[in-house]
């Protein structure tokens, strides 16, 4: 196991920095994911930690030590991609052997890492088949258990389920997470889909054009987000924001926060508007509603409201986010928080 320091990074691209003087410590032993719209930077972070796109500037420390000018296959990581990079000629029991034998290891060593990880990761039955016959779920274990072999102190990840169908994604972010459980090994975990980072994350690093902006566990990054960008990011449907003109002040709400209903109900800001669209999804069901103050996603465990009805949404104190001019998020035991509630405080728009 080993932690990961990244010091004054800098990554330039023809002249244009995509990352600047970046600052990151990833924890010993953590399942840290960094997760962020295309183009943020996210793969690029990862790739110099793995050293396959050296950084321009800066140094990268693995377990306290400086491999900034290290070469990839010396610096005890091992890297599993999205595209399983695994060799369709060769077998489950090649493909995970395969570096073993590069490096020389002797045969009974290699029989015995290869039966103990190929159970670890469910593969003992399927060692002779070759990778066509495996489905995309057990083609990213072939690539897991010949990253495992190796016995690294770091795991990065880029997006390895982004291939794989909804439901088997699923599947694999258990499997994954058990994986970790049992290997107590330092994973990086690299993809674009936020369930991914909230589901499987011990701390998340949102970034957005190369630059960090917020790093905490998923419940932290949730309840607090840093910003609004955060606040957006993180969420689904995201955070409602919007800007109360006559009073200067830009406030955001989840969602899940907002209470519906045919009558007129208690918080601190109350509205009425009309339902645009209803989306049903099970347990839970999302409207878009149209009120005199703005267009608000409200989720709520009731389905009986109807397209076309007008209904009242009310939001409870404690619920709001308020947001200051430079889009960062205004603590809540702050007097500028208090001056803003105090400046909501009795009003009813609609």
């Amino acid at each position: 196991m080993a932690s990961i320091e990244l010091k004054n990074i800098t990554k330039t691209f023809e002249k244009h920095d995509v990352i600047k003087d970046l600052n990151l410590t990833i924890e010993d032993g953590k399942f840290t994911v960094l997760v962020g719209p295309s183009g943020c930077g996210k793969t690029t972070l990862l790739r110099m930690i793995a050293g396959l796109d050296p950084q321009t500037s800066g140094q990268v420390l693995v377990g306290g030590k400086d491999v900034s000018k290290t070469a990839p296959g010396q610096r005890g990581i091992a890297m599993v991609f999205q595209n399983y990079a695994i060799y369709p000629t060769m077998s489950v029991r090649e493909n995970i052997e395969f570096g073993l034998k590069n490096n020389k290891v002797p045969k009974a060593e290699r029989i015995e890492l290869v039966e103990s990880i190929s159970e670890t990761v469910g593969l003992k039955d399927y060692l002779d088949r070759k990778p066509s016959t495996l489905s995309g779920g057990q083609r990213q274990r072939v690539a897991l258990a010949r990253a495992m072999v190796k016995k690294p102190s770091v795991f990065l990840m880029d997006e390895p389920l982004s291939n794989l169908d909804a439901k088997l994604r699923v599947q694999m972010r258990i499997e994954l997470i058990e994986l970790h459980k049992k290997l107590g090994t330092t994973f990086v975990y690299v993809t674009h889909d936020q369930v991914e980072a909230m589901s499987m994350a011990d701390k998340i690093v949102l970034m957005n054009k190369g630059v960090i902006q917020q790093e905490a566990p998923p419940e932290v990054m949730y309840h607090t987000p840093s910003n609004q960008f955060t606040a957006q990011f993180i969420g689904v449907p995201p955070m409602n924001i919007t800007y109360v003109r006559e009073k200067q002040l830009t406030f955001g709400f989840r969602p899940e926060s907002a209470a519906i209903g045919r009558s007129p109900q208690q918080g601190l800001v109350q509205t009425s508007g009309e339902i645009i669209t209803r989306e049903m999804l099970g347990s839970e069901t999302i409207y878009q509603i149209k009120t005199p103050l703005d267009t608000f996603m409200i989720k709520s465990i009731d389905d009986q409201y109807r397209v076309n009805e007008t209904v009242y949404v009310s939001l409870p104190e404690e619920k709001i986010h308020f947001f200051d001019d430079q889009e960062k998020r205004i603590a809540q035991d702050s007097s500028l928080y208090l001056d803003k509630i105090q400046a909501l405080r009795g009003q009813y728009y609609g």
